[in-house]
C-alpha cells in the first residue's frame, strides 16, 4: 500500500493473485472433501456387507446362535451357513450365504435334528447371494441340530445345540 491508504497497481495483482490460490484451494478442498464423501458412501454398503456377513434373511428376532464356514481352499471362506433362534417363535432358522454374491451357483442349506432325524428342512437350487431360509421347531429333549451348507462343490455340517 503506498501512503493513500489505496492499493498500489503491484498491491492490487497481489490480492488478486492471493485471491486466487484462496479461491483455488477452497476449491481443491471441497473437492477432497467430496471425493472422501464419495468414497465413504461407496465403501459404506461393502463394510455394512463384510465378507461371509449374516443377511438377516431368517427374519425379525432372529439372532445369529453360531454359524459353519464353508471353505474353497484352506483361507478362502465361498459362504458361511448361519443358524439364528427366535425366543418368540421357538425356532431355530439357517441361511447359507454366500461371500461374494455373483453369478448363479448351485447353494443348499439343511437343518435337521440328532440322532435321530425327522423331516429336514431344506432349500437347494441356482442362487447369486444365499440359500434359505429353513426354519424347524426347538427339538425335543434328548435331540440337538444338526446344520450344514454347500456352495458348488463345497460342503460343510456342524452339530450341537442340544436343549
Amino acid at each position: 500500500m503506498d501512503g493513500n491508504d489505496r492499493p498500489s497497481r503491484h498491491d492490487t495483482n497481489r490480492g488478486n493473485i492471493m485471491k486466487s490460490i484462496r479461491r483455488r484451494a477452497a476449491t481443491a478442498g471441497a473437492l477432497a472433501i467430496l471425493a472422501l464423501g464419495g468414497t465413504l458412501a461407496a465403501t459404506a454398503p461393502a463394510s455394512a456387507a463384510t465378507v461371509g456377513a449374516y443377511n438377516g434373511a431368517c427374519g425379525t428376532g432372529y439372532e445369529v446362535f453360531t454359524s459353519t464356514p464353508i471353505k474353497s481352499s484352506q483361507t478362502t471362506v465361498a459362504a458361511t451357513t448361519y443358524v439364528a433362534y427366535s425366543s418368540a417363535d421357538k425356532q431355530w432358522c439357517a441361511v447359507t450365504v454366500r461371500s461374494k454374491p455373483g453369478a448363479r451357483v448351485f447353494m443348499e442349506v439343511t437343518l435337521d435334528t440328532w440322532p435321530t432325524s425327522s423331516t429336514p428342512a431344506t432349500d437347494a437350487g441356482s442362487y447369486t447371494t444365499f440359500a434359505g431360509p429353513v426354519y424347524k421347531d426347538l427339538p425335543e429333549p434328548g435331540l440337538c441340530m444338526t446344520w450344514s451348507g454347500s456352495i458348488d462343490i463345497y460342503y460343510n455340517s456342524d452339530s450341537g445345540l442340544c436343549p
